[in-house]
């Protein structure tokens, strides 16, 4: 019988590992409870984790009862999903659903592992915006909730490619097994098509510098990893002029004027894969098909949440709120939206962006 070689950890230099898979600690939250619990403290998001946002308030909103049926459209790392359950104090049913499969096999595993079975919860490996045909196949729905954020463990795992952040392939796809990739995408696309996907995804205000200049290079500089593309808006950005805040602030400091500019391209970036990342995965094409879709699926006085993280997703959600009930379909939406505490904020720096909107539709 072959001896079992021993696989040594990783060593990472200085204090704290700074690489995705040196965090063999964060990756574990089983195993280092404290070092979770220490991390999470500090304000960040440990690795591999995702820390569900504004849980109390998407409860208030859902008011869950036991018995009931719902439909989390978005599993993610689970966390709102298991707060549902546990209002459903074991009476009822519901199905959460996702398109990754490689996260979502690791949520179900967890899930599991609470002790809550099939006859309680069920997973489905689906594209929310198929409500229809899950609703038509169970029966409609008396809470159906939609977290629009991308989960923390693909932000995080420079494999999946979503920020410029950490080196990897320039991915971007939710479902890695479908579709085509972010560094596809660039090599093929047009100037006037890339520059106007910018704006529309993301405002972007460097969309006409950035496109030109990708499509200008990508032939002797070829965009293939998140690195790659970082490095492009860079250049782009090399000579703009700095907004005149940023300016003011910078003063004649070489210095500062270096640093400034450091941080206009880091916020183009950050804006860049988010709108790469929106038409990868279609994403407003499949929530403006699930809002449509949303008011059937609902059950007689059901409630629906949807949580968003930029502007163009709020639109969406607000204007077909608004439209359907001036059609005298949902009895009431909310007119404000809901936005995260001060002292949710300060936990986890990814709730900053978010808003709350809900609906109830009517008793028919």
């Amino acid at each position: 019988m072959e001896e079992k070689q021993h696989k040594r950890r990783i060593h990472y230099s200085g204090k704290y590992p700074r690489r995705f898979e040196e965090k063999y600690k964060e990756l574990n939250p089983e195993k280092y409870g404290d070092e979770i619990a220490h991390v999470i403290a500090k304000g960040n998001t440990p690795a591999g984790m995702h820390i569900p946002i504004m849980v109390n308030e998407i409860l208030d909103v859902l008011a869950i009862k036991p018995g009931e049926r719902g439909f989390d459209a978005t599993l993610g790392y689970g966390g709102h999903t298991c707060a549902m359950l546990e209002k459903l104090a074991g009476k009822g049913h519901l199905i959460s659903g996702d398109i990754d499969p490689i996260e979502s096999k690791k949520t179900e595993a967890r899930i599991r592992a609470k002790g809550f079975g099939e006859d309680i919860w069920e997973l489905r490996n689906m594209n929310f915006c198929q409500i229809d045909e899950l609703a038509r196949e169970v029966g409609p729905f008396d809470f159906i909730l939609a977290d629009l954020g991308v989960s923390s463990m693909q932000i995080d795992n420079p494999e999946r490619g979503f920020t410029y952040k950490s080196e990897g392939p320039l991915d971007l796809r939710l479902n890695p097994e479908a579709g085509i990739t972010a560094a596809d995408r660039l090599r093929d696309i047009d100037e006037y098509e890339l520059e106007g996907l910018l704006q529309e995804n993301a405002d972007e205000p460097y969309a006409t510098e950035i496109a030109r200049y990708i499509v200008k290079t990508r032939r002797r500089r070829p965009i293939r990893t998140t690195k790659d593309l970082h490095e492009a808006i860079g250049q782009a950005l090399a000579k703009v002029k700095l907004p005149r805040e940023m300016a003011e602030r910078a003063g004649y400091s070489t210095k500062k004027q270096a640093l400034a500019r450091a941080e206009l391209i880091k916020k183009s970036s950050a804006r860049v894969f988010q709108a790469l990342r929106i038409d990868i995965n279609r994403e407003y094409e499949v929530l403006y098909e699930f809002m449509e879709k949303l008011p059937a699926a609902l059950a007689p006085g059901g409630r629906a949440a949807i949580l968003t993280f930029h502007s163009g997703e709020d639109r969406i959600v607000k204007k077909a709120f608004k439209i359907f009930h001036q059609q005298g379909v949902y009895a009431d939406i909310a007119q404000d939206v809901i936005r995260p505490t001060k002292e949710e904020c300060y936990r986890n720096s990814r709730a900053h962006s978010t808003k709350l909107r809900w609906a109830i539709k009517g008793e028919e």
